[in-house]
């Protein structure tokens, strides 16, 4: 989920909270108990505000990471969770409303300091921090993450932003664990311990928020590929104590964080607990009966907890209906045949039932509303468009969708399958809405179901699976790395960002006009001309008719009342943030 001078922050940030990032919803609190915070409080400010320190926080999942190793990751509540054992050069600042985007020094002692025109941007990192063996923190350690994180074969899970704008060394670097010399990549230097400087291949105006991701530091010596999840050395307030895939993540707190290098994180729990591959509905009722603190997927309740939710006045207290950053869409690829064909792609999205996929995440105010542009209306670069309109009742417009399967030689329809994640009944429900309307014009699918811990790694953003396997269709939730339209677009539809595996562009988009609007928008310090580009880039990607928009995401949140210092970050997408939660 993911910068350049405070000014252009600043503006990137305004624009955003302009256009409507605060949740819609009543401002009853629903509630007959008065000393409860209240339906939405969370949109208000910190709900139950508390310094109390000790306890143990009970997460839980309903399936697993991706990976827990920073470098090898890319859900946002990966991204977000991560904070609490790992530090990166910059965070997305803790606290409500529009604090929760703002990019601000973690790791680095200030936000970097760019030369070159943008080219070049350098960081000084704090001295003192310590990983949980006791050694300090260097910016070799820093170097040596980007390094793993973007140039290894081992690793996909996680963005590659670093190869594609870092100076190509000549020869082409191979990772670290190809290349084990002292010297690693050139276009990262180390002057000195705490000295850590970027040469990029253009001016790149976002790099504050690009650096939120992969400079989680990684000790060289410690590393050990795919492996390191279960050893991962921290930097933050706790350590990893015990990691079972699939099942338990334990932590407790690292007995050499110290707070006076840390102005952020205020570490109130002693132990934190992660229960993994539980069922969605099982993990819903936990949280109710106070069982359970938090969810950490942060995409909220399911659809069988929903009534009682919003119909107990005592439940409804500890509930946020929040407008989320981020939008739900089906990925429609273009190397799956008779998918390669334009026509056929648009006629799925003529005849998707978006009202069938809206209900299905819980209708208007639980699931969000019907999108019709990759951009959501939260992001900067978005302006109201629809390329395929769906008929007044949002049902599908079957006329056009034969239209188009005639146009694709394809008359009576064809044979495709739809991708969901198993772990997430709403998602399949969604899958199996679309599946009953696509068949209203011919267009006959299988839903495969996989889990969330594998979808991008083994599944959908492996683009041989996905070939191999007729997988046409493909769904998928996207909110932006960093609060920009580059931050939110670059690698859902960029061709650069098609990998062998770990990949998010799963339609496997790649324009030349896309790519270079993207690269034009990224170094232009005119914030008017970049998110123009940034509309053109949501133009030309609806035309090729590779994302079918379904709904601009709304969640409804659950916060037991013993969990302190809930916010929301709209930062990542649009959960409560986990930096600084605690347990009465």
């Amino acid at each position: 989920m993911g910068k350049f001078t405070t000014t252009a922050v600043t503006a990137a940030v305004g624009l955003m909270l302009s256009v409507g990032l605060a949740a819609c919803g009543s401002e009853d609190s629903g509630s007959s108990d008065s000393s409860a915070p209240g339906f939405n409080a969370v949109e208000k400010g910190v709900v139950n505000p508390s310094d109390k320190k000790g306890g143990t926080i009970r997460y839980a999942s309903s399936d697993d990471w991706d990976s827990p190793d920073m470098g090898d990751t890319y859900y946002a509540f990966s991204q977000n969770f991560g904070r609490l054992y790992s530090r990166a050069l910059t965070t997305f600042k803790p606290g409500p409303g529009q604090e929760s985007l703002e990019v601000v020094p973690d790791l680095a002692e200030s936000l970097g300091t760019p030369s070159d025109g943008g080219k070049t941007w350098t960081y000084k990192i704090r001295k003192g921090v310590k990983f949980d063996d006791g050694t300090e923190v260097t910016s070799k350690d820093v170097k040596y993450a980007v390094e793993r994180s973007n140039f290894t074969d081992e690793l996909q899970l996680g963005p590659k932003y670093f190869k594609q704008y870092l100076v190509d060394n000549p020869g082409g670097y191979k990772g670290p664990y190809k290349d084990k010399s002292e010297e690693g990549l050139k276009s990262i230097e180390t002057p000195d311990d705490h000295t850590i400087v970027f040469h990029l291949n253009q001016p790149f105006s976002e790099f504050d928020y690009l650096v939120l991701m992969q400079t989680q530091p990684v000790p060289r010596a410690k590393d050990n590929g795919l492996e390191y999840q279960k050893n991962i050395v921290s930097s933050g307030p706790y350590k990893i104590d015990s990691y079972e895939r699939g099942k338990l993540m334990k932590l407790s707190r690292n007995p050499h964080w110290d707070k006076a290098t840390d102005p952020y994180r205020t570490a109130l729990p002693d132990n934190i607990e992660v229960a993994l591959k539980q069922n969605a509905d099982d993990l819903d009722q936990k949280l109710l009966s106070g069982a359970l603190e938090m969810d950490i997927a942060g995409t909220g309740v399911q659809g069988a907890a929903q009534p009682t939710v919003l119909g107990d006045a005592k439940h409804k207290a500890n509930a946020d209906n929040i407008t989320a950053g981020y939008l739900r869409y089906a990925a429609v690829n273009k190397h799956v045949k008779p998918l390669d064909d334009v026509h056929c792609r648009r006629a799925v999205a003529y005849a998707t039932d978006k009202v069938a996929a809206q209900t299905a995440f819980g209708g208007p105010v639980a699931g969000g509303e019907i999108a019709t542009t990759i951009l959501p209306p939260s992001v900067t670069g978005y302006q109201k468009a629809d390329r395929y309109p769906v008929g007044a009742d949002q049902h599908g417009d079957l006329a056009k969708a034969k239209e188009e399967l005639a146009a694709c030689g394809q008359p009576n329809g064809f044979t495709t399958k739809i991708s969901a994640r198993s772990d997430r009944p709403k998602e399949v429900a969604a899958a199996q809405g679309i599946q009953q309307g696509l068949a209203k014009v011919g267009i006959k699918t299988e839903i495969v179901q996989v889990p969330a811990g594998d979808y991008f790694n083994k599944y959908a953003g492996t683009p041989k699976w996905v070939h191999d396997n007729n997988v046409g269709i493909m769904l998928m939730a996207w909110a932006a790395d960093w609060p920009s339209g580059f931050g939110f677009l670059q690698q859902i539809v960029d061709g650069r960002a098609i990998k062998p595996s770990g990949g998010t562009n799963l339609q496997e988009t790649d324009l030349p006009d896309v790519n270079r609007l993207l690269d034009e928008a990224i170094e232009d310090t005119d914030a008017a001309a970049r998110n123009a580009r940034y509309t053109k880039v949501d133009e030309l990607v609806m035309e090729d008719a590779g994302i079918v928009p379904l709904i601009y995401a709304r969640l409804l949140l659950y916060r037991p009342a013993n969990v302190t210092n809930v916010t929301l970050t709209h930062g990542y997408g649009g959960m409560y943030d986990y930096l600084n939660l605690g347990v009465e």
